[in-house]
């Protein structure tokens, strides 16, 4: 299902969703397997190990379904589908509306849940929609029209045959592409978010699912590492929040930073996707302007098929990849903590007293150990142990500054004690920094 908005010759796709794994088929092998049931109570021949009757099934279960669209009941009558020792065997059967629904329902609910999915997708309420447009012989089967009705609270549109509306629709897109149809836009989605692996195998999205392309993002992100000289760029499609889950399009590396602590580098990385889908990613490093970049075409996506594969897997494992989500930027926070309180001991110099900075000291060293027992609960735990020592050496710090500040007649306290603050305060946002930083290539 897609939620098109059509105006001035522009049509805008809002979102798009489906299950390309059920269709008519589906529906045909359910009148299939209900003949096969019937004819073996009947007869005790199993017909499904037959492939010559099989051939035969297929096409007499086809046939039914399309009539069960305009007649309350069909039969299905195949002469001499199959013999035994007795004799050859024919096969009649009465097929009704009424059963045929019956046998497809659990299908034909199927489609309710990727309908729901698009229209919440599009931020739209389904009594806004102003029509709908019916595609595929299947939508003439008319539990399937019910359905549509119960959903939308109005008709579906019959104006169009539904076995040749894609193929007009992909003819008119080709003469738009072709420069022979002038007053026409289609403004497509992409089916899958696209982003970046960053610190702890965390996909990173930069470019969710459903934008309206063209489109253009840019993220600034920061190195791993202290001294780090280089950062991987590694550019992934799919709905999970871990990148190993997701389906990699390609990566690249942007070498020649300046040394510098972590945190301090800027790379500036950009997502650029074209009327045609073609992405074009970059990396740039902000202080050398150095650049690199990998271009991704249409053809190195994914088929109809692996995109709803992938959502169904992104929503089957949700909970699972939540949890993993979880414990990984736990253990980045956690570890951007104590980084940071090494930092601001290092900062303090001869400031702090040994007994001040011990509490902080024996706090990062349990953190540290926490980081290495992989412990959420302790992590979090500990962190919040070592902000509670931090913020009892920042209050040693205020008394020693306001102290030496009083004992000296020249100075100005309350501008003193200002210049402090502001000191404190900008050191405090500089190193306090929650970020999603690039997984990096350590030299």
């Amino acid at each position: 299902i897609s939620i098109l908005e059509v105006g001035e010759g522009v049509v805008e796709v809002k979102a798009t969703s489906g299950d390309t794994h059920l269709g008519g088929d589906n529906l045909d092998q359910k009148i299939i397997d209900w003949i096969i049931d019937e004819f073996k109570k009947d007869e005790g021949i199993d017909l499904g190990k037959d492939r010559m009757a099989l051939q035969r099934l297929k096409e007499a279960a086809e046939k039914a379904k399309m009539e069960l669209s305009t007649v309350m009941e069909t039969d299905i009558n195949l002469p001499f589908i199959t013999a035994d020792a007795t004799g050859p065997k024919h096969m009649v059967k009465k097929l009704t509306r009424a059963k045929f629904e019956q046998l497809v329902e659990d299908l034909l609910q199927k489609t309710v849940g990727p309908t729901k999915q698009a229209l919440a997708d599009a931020g739209v309420d389904p009594k806004k929609i102003d029509e709908v447009v019916l595609v595929g012989g299947s939508t003439r089967i008319p539990r399937v029209q019910q359905i549509v009705k119960d959903l939308f609270g109005k008709e579906p549109h019959k104006g169009v045959n539904p076995d040749e509306v894609v193929a007009i629709g992909a003819a008119i897109q080709a003469g738009v592409l072709a420069g022979e149809v002038k007053d026409l836009l289609l403004l497509d989605v992409t089916p899958l978010s696209l982003g970046i692996e960053t610190l702890g195998g965390v996909m990173t999205t930069l470019i969710p699912r459903n934008t309206t392309i063209p489109t253009r993002k840019s993220e600034t992100f920061s190195t791993a590492a202290d001294n780090q000289t280089s950062v991987e760029v590694h550019v992934l499609q799919g709905e999970r929040p871990m990148a190993r889950d997701n389906r990699p399009l390609g990566k690249f590396h942007l070498t020649g930073l300046p040394s510098a602590p972590r945190g301090v580098p800027q790379i500036e990385v950009t997502f650029d996707i074209d009327a045609n889908g073609i992405a074009n990613v970059s990396a740039k490093d902000m202080a050398t302007q150095k650049e690199q970049k990998i271009t991704i075409t249409a053809s190195s996506g994914l088929s109809k098929d692996e995109v709803d594969k992938m959502m169904r897997e992104a929503e089957s494992n949700a909970d699972d990849d939540r949890k993993r989500k979880e414990e990984i930027e736990t253990r980045n926070q956690a570890d951007q903590a104590a980084y940071a309180a090494e930092r601001m001991l290092k900062d303090a110099g001869d400031k702090l007293s040994a007994s001040d900075r011990q509490p902080v000291e024996s706090a990062i060293q349990e953190l540290k150990a926490a980081i290495e027992k992989n412990d959420v609960a302790e992590m979090k735990r500990t962190m919040e142990g070592l902000t509670t020592a931090q913020h009892k050496i920042a209050e040693a710090m205020y008394k020693t500054a306001q102290a030496s500040s009083a004992s000296d007649p020249g100075a100005h306290g309350a501008s003193s004690a200002d210049g402090a603050g502001a000191a404190s305060e900008g050191h405090a946002s500089g190193d306090v920094i929650d970020a999603e930083v690039v997984e990096e290539e350590k030299k």
